[in-house]
């Protein structure tokens, strides 16, 4: 059962177009019956979207690194899992392609990767096949609920903004891309060509993917736009990634999510974001206020983003047929009473729950729900034992040292195992050599001071001071711990935590033991620091110790080589 058991904000009425059915009963049951089956993985959030980028960058080095395959299988089997996940559409004309390559080249291929190829794209066409079927169902659904109902999206002359950033990197990868592709042939040696030609035809590939993504995201939120959309009153609440979440109109308890959808939220009576824009000064001012209102704007968000349970739900109008990848735009009513009605327009595609997935996100908000409390329970054990003194420090622990060692463990792997001394892995031995020597030592010499000033951060160079009333927050999240800053420079370190450890044995994590102080702090001034910390007491600089751990690295590089 979900914890979130408040009573919907209710919509005004003027902002519900009329004859607006709300999707309740049998409708919002059948369009959630026909979800896909919990095998088939649903389209990842954007942060995914990313992490499958980055493993499929991986496996294509892999590929490269440990197999004798052509340049094109080499790029095309990782790509054909990233459109398998992300962009199933291209997934009908790419699977043909591969299946012929793979043909052709069929008698100079070991098995294992003949057996692999097979399966991914057995794989990969069964289930952009059960797609294609259940997103059709889920559109005749919503528009069976919708009843015929249409309305114009408000904000219908606004500029569309969706798909820009992917347009506009998938523009700056086909650069260098195509360049690689151009010059292969100029490259020394068979191994050389190899390379260029794999990493070049992977490259064009992501772009082509991603100006794809851009452009099929652009033009579904003009038409969505433009056009009379059909139109259901549902409600929305919110996740820990600040998506919306929808739920039939019925679901006060917020029982059965139907999907999510990633959103960008307008005042409902700006949704197109224009001003008549006459006079300079007024835009100058208008600006001004603008960059005010998104900097609050964003402080709220991440807020809200952190808040370990969701707010209430609240009533809103369904502009667009749902279903999987689809674009829709909600206007819903707004959290604070008085405030006007709030449109959002999805700025990704629907996810839809299937019925396991929904019974997870339950269970993560009764987690949340303990945790919160748990949270709670700290943060007045924390703020009872607080003594005021002149100044306050923390410094890296047991686990941050194990997180330097795992850092340089990492490290010294990839330089056991990367056994192709090209020019371009002796390149990102060395990139990630030095990237390890400038983080290690903030991993494990890391300070913080409190005085009565604010907090102050040793750093590679000078310290950094942050001043108490810009400090907006102190929290673990995940691995991390996080001081915000309202000037959006926020400082983070990283530890390993085990969760069930902690629950088990009662321990708390030096990471949330030393944000529940510091947010005790920030909250009443009486028990900050009294005195002013001096220069060696705010710690010294950490480059000496990252300049001996790169130079280190590049000698034994320089070593590996001349060897």
């Amino acid at each position: 059962m979900t914890t979130n058991v408040r009573e919907p904000s209710l919509l005004a009425a003027s902002a519900i177009p009329g004859g607006c059915v709300a999707w309740n009963g049998g409708h919002a049951r059948a369009w959630a019956d026909a979800a896909l089956p919990s095998w088939v993985p649903v389209r990842p959030r954007r942060w995914s979207v990313e992490l499958v980028l980055w493993c499929a960058v991986l496996a294509a080095f892999g590929l490269l690194a440990t197999t004798d395959l052509p340049p094109d299988l080499v790029a095309l089997l990782p790509l054909q899992v990233v459109w398998w996940l992300w962009r199933p559409e291209v997934v009908r004309f790419s699977a043909p392609v591969l299946v012929v390559l793979v043909a052709v080249r069929a008698t100079g291929l070991p098995w294992p990767v003949l057996v692999c190829a097979a399966l991914l794209v057995l794989t990969s066409v069964t289930a952009t096949g059960l797609r294609a079927r259940a997103r059709a169902r889920q559109r005749e659904g919503a528009l069976a609920a919708a009843g015929g109902v249409v309305a114009v999206p408000p904000g219908a002359d606004g500029p569309v903004r969706r798909g820009g950033l992917f347009l506009r990197f998938g523009a700056g990868l086909a650069v260098p891309g195509v360049a690689l592709l151009a010059t292969s042939g100029l490259w020394h040696g068979s191994g050389g060509r190899r390379l260029a030609l794999a990493e070049g035809l992977f490259a064009v590939g992501l772009a082509l993917t991603l100006l794809f993504s851009g452009t099929l995201g652009r033009r579904r939120a003009t038409a969505l736009r433009t056009t009379p959309a059909p139109v259901l009153r549902v409600l929305v609440g919110k996740d820990e990634h600040e998506d919306a979440v929808v739920y039939a109109a019925d679901d006060t308890r917020a029982l059965r999510p139907l999907f999510t959808v990633a959103t960008r939220a307008a005042r409902y009576g700006d949704a197109d974001g224009k001003g008549d824009g006459s006079d300079p000064d007024d835009r100058g001012d208008r600006g001004d206020r603008d960059d005010v209102a998104a900097r609050e704007e964003l402080e709220e968000l991440l807020d809200k983003a952190a808040a370990p349970v969701p707010g209430p739900l609240r009533e809103a109008v369904l502009y667009g047929a749902p279903c999987d990848g689809a674009e829709i735009l909600l206007v819903g009513a707004a959290e604070e009473p008085g405030e006007p009605p709030v449109a959002e327009c999805s700025t990704g595609p629907v996810r839809p729950l299937p019925e396991r997935a929904a019974g997870r996100r339950l269970a993560r908000e009764e987690r949340a729900a303990v945790r919160a409390a748990r949270d709670a329970e700290l943060a007045e054990t924390v703020r009872a034992g607080i003594t005021v003194v002149p100044v306050r420090h923390w410094r890296a622990g047991a686990v941050d040292l194990l997180a330097g060692f795992l850092t340089a463990l990492w490290c010294t792997g990839y330089f056991l195992l990367v056994i192709d001394d090209s020019l371009w892995f002796q390149a990102l031995l060395l990139v990630t050599g030095l990237m390890c020597a400038v983080r290690v030592p903030v991993k494990i010499r890391w300070r913080v001071t409190a005085d009565r000033t604010g907090v102050w951060l040793n750093r590679l160079r000078a310290p950094r001071h942050i001043p108490w009333d810009d400090l907006r927050a102190a929290r673990r999240e995940s691995f991390e711990l996080q001081l915000r800053v309202r000037d959006g420079d926020n400082w983070a370190v990283a530890a390993p935590r085990w969760p069930w450890l902690q629950r088990r044995r009662r321990l708390v994590h030096p990471y949330d033991a030393l944000a529940a102080e510091l947010t005790a702090m920030i909250a009443d001034p009486a028990l900050r620091p009294t005195g002013e910390s001096g220069a060696k007491e705010r710690g010294r600089p950490l480059w000496p110790f990252a300049a001996v751990l790169g130079f280190a690295w590049i000698a034994v590089l320089v070593t590996r080589w001349l060897s």
